[in-house]
């Protein structure tokens, strides 16, 4: 009997052992890739002849001076303007994508025509494409149409259903949706848009969401596409504002430069809190059968 009891004590023993060791490693590795995070959080509070000179990630004294210099930023513009046209562009681009991608995702799973296995295959041949390769045709287009320096071009393409993946994602998602309740709902007269507003939509709730914040991330941090179309200041959006704090000529203001970056962390984060259950739930779901 002692001998039998000693082997399942153990073998918990073990597994305990096993168990602090993992959470041990996992802890150092989160701590790990949170330094350069917190490292910002603590720089935008330090003086600045403290920012690089400092070891320890604790300010010695806390200071709000970079936040109200970068926010003036030393500009005409304010950074209020700067985050208002991110949130302008990142509103509409997520109405956009949300609104085109499911009509185009719906008609992949749902609605038959001629061509629709290669016309879907070609969809997903343009997930391959650099978006380099298609920047000059691009450029050439939005500025013979007079729409550089505008929103538009950073706008208009997410309501033609531009982003293949998210159109993929949905599909998926809709070939999860048992077929019998379009049958039930054309036999009690529904019509196909119908279908696609009164039974897919309040369905797919999950993909729209998951398609929604990845959008809203996305175009939060785009640098490359505002830097091409964007030229005067009034319509910078934050990525490109952050860049005016660093002057390879002059005095870059460091202080000013982390501390908008934290401010500019704060929608992504904030938007991430509110809907990551449904953003868990719908990429678990996203193409299992129900």
């Amino acid at each position: 009997m002692s001998r039998g009891s000693a082997t399942p004590a153990k073998s918990l023993a073990k597994r305990r052992l096993f168990t602090v060791g993992a959470h041990v490693v996992l802890v150092a590795a989160s701590i790990a890739m949170l330094y350069p995070l917190l490292w910002m959080l603590s720089a935008s509070f330090r003086p600045q002849n403290e920012i690089f000179g400092a070891t320890s990630i604790i300010p010695s004294s806390i200071s709000l001076d970079a936040y109200v210099r970068g926010w003036s930023s030393g500009l005409q513009v304010s950074f209020s303007t700067f985050f208002a046209n991110s949130f302008i562009i990142s509103a509409l681009s997520v109405a956009g994508n949300l609104a085109a991608c499911s009509l185009t995702a719906f008609a992949f799973a749902r609605l038959k025509f001629w061509g629709r296995g290669f016309w879907f295959a070609l969809m997903l041949g343009t997930l391959m494409l650099p978006y380099q390769v298609t920047l000059i045709p691009q450029y050439v287009l939005f500025r013979n149409l007079g729409w550089v320096n505008t929103f538009l071009p950073l706008v208009v393409p997410k309501f033609l259903a531009a982003d293949s993946f998210f159109i993929f994602l949905m599909v998926q998602f809709f070939r999860g949706i048992p077929r019998e309740l379009d049958e039930a709902a054309m036999i009690d007269g529904c019509s196909t848009f119908g279908i696609y507003w009164r039974i897919m939509l309040p369905l797919s709730v999950p993909v729209l969401v998951t398609a929604g914040i990845f959008t809203f991330i996305f175009t939060w941090d785009d640098f490359f596409a505002p830097l091409i179309y964007l030229n005067d200041m009034k319509n910078y959006t934050v990525t490109l504002a952050l860049r005016s704090f660093v002057d390879s000529s002059g005095e870059s203001d460091w202080g000013g430069l982390f501390a908008m970056s934290v401010l500019s962390l704060i929608p992504i984060f904030l938007f991430f809190l509110f809907f990551q259950r449904l953003l868990i739930e719908g990429i678990a779901t996203t193409g299992m059968k129900r």
